[in-house]
């Protein structure tokens, strides 16, 4: 029954509608909620991932390794491929150049380093007499430390013998994971072609696009952030060895190697890599040649963060170093060395899915508002 302004009983002078049940909160806050449930169900299914990486550790970690490792070295592999090479040959290739690398450059870093080794100790011990001379309880606590390295050293040994079978267990494991990983970057070179068809296969129906493209967004940030990184590497190395080169610094070649690998761990590889740099030229050069190593890697490394970093990365996968720094830290705490290895390229990866969704479904919501 109409009143006789023509509206309904019970509703406002105006013509509109009671407030329904939605309205007691501002739409902000029903927004806010429908986000934090977003995260809250994002978060479950991550946290589920991760325990399941962590469960089967054994049998992920190879796979994560061998799509690194396809993602770096894919260009080889095109470009053989573009030269009217079988694919299956360019892929062998590919894995031989790969472990001749890596055995070749860990062979000049342990080969290296175990000759400077106890120069390393002598010239630490060196360092700490003469810092007491200075600085009192702080040089002794130094000479103390380089003291006793030996015998720290000792003691850790005697323990790892105790636990040998443990030790071949490990190793045998590293050494079974890095055969299949080699075995898997092979495959995966090798059979690139059928990726698209394989995951749209496995997916739901009308989501063959969506996943398609997501995959194909997370690989290209992966092989972004691989070839930015190994370019990176390859100018630190470069740069830090000709420097050791000039201050003829013994194992320069080898310590340069240690520089490249270590870049693939971001910030903390290059700290450590650049410190065993200036331990080694502390050990056969004295101070002042270790005062101009540090001086040499710090500068590198000046020029990898206000130059090199934003010029090359910024156009593959830029991150902030707050976020890698959580990466990093999150990885480590999952799984050690190899979390950190693996933490920035996989986060790289979140990154260019969320940014293919972004652009989809943002799109779309811009052109039905």
């Amino acid at each position: 029954m109409e009143n006789s302004r023509g509206g309904t009983p019970g509703s406002k002078p105006g013509g509109s509608t009671p407030a329904s049940t939605s309205g007691l909160l501002p739409p902000e806050v029903w927004r806010v909620g429908a986000w934090c449930a977003v995260l809250l169900l994002v978060s479950g299914v991550v946290g589920v991932g991760i325990w399941i990486v962590v469960t089967f550790k054994t049998a992920v970690t190879p796979v994560l390794l061998a799509i690194l490792g396809t993602a770096l070295l894919h260009p080889l592999h095109r470009r053989l491929v573009a030269m009217r090479m079988p694919k299956s040959l360019a892929a062998g290739l590919t894995c031989l150049a790969v472990v001749a690398v890596v055995g070749g450059a860990g062979y000049i870093v342990v080969s290296a380093l175990i000759e400077t080794g106890d120069q390393i100790v002598s010239s630490l011990k060196q360092a700490g007499r003469d810092l007491s001379k200075h600085l009192g309880a702080a040089g002794t606590s130094l000479d103390d430390v380089a003291s006793n390295a030996k015998n720290l050293l000792g003691k850790f040994g005697g323990t790892a013998a105790s636990g040998v079978l443990t030790g071949l267990s490990v190793v045998g494991e590293l050494i079974a994971t890095a055969v299949l990983a080699l075995l898997l970057i092979f495959f995966f070179l090798k059979d690139s072609d059928r990726v698209a068809g394989a995951l749209r296969s496995v997916a739901p129906r009308r989501t063959g696009d969506i996943v398609e493209a997501m995959a194909r967004r997370a690989y290209g940030a992966v092989e972004g952030f691989m070839r930015g990184t190994t370019f990176i590497a390859l100018i630190d190395a470069t740069c830090i060895t000709v420097g050791l080169l000039i201050l003829r610094v013994p194992g320069a070649v080898g310590l340069g190697a240690l520089v490249f690998v270590g870049a693939y761990i971001p910030y903390l590889g290059a700290f450590l890599s650049g410190a065993v740099a200036v331990l080694v030229a502390l050990a056969d050069r004295g101070v002042v040649i270790a005062l101009w190593a540090l001086g040499v890697v710090l500068a590198v490394q000046v020029l990898e963060g206000h130059v090199l970093q934003p010029m090359i990365q910024s156009r593959t996968v830029q991150m902030h170093p707050a976020v890698v720094m959580l990466a990093i830290t999150a990885g480590a705490s999952v799984a050690g060395i190899l979390g950190m290895l693996l933490a920035v390229p996989l986060t790289a990866a979140a990154f260019g899915v969320v940014a293919e969704v972004r652009g989809r479904y943002g799109a779309a919501g811009e052109g039905v508002a």
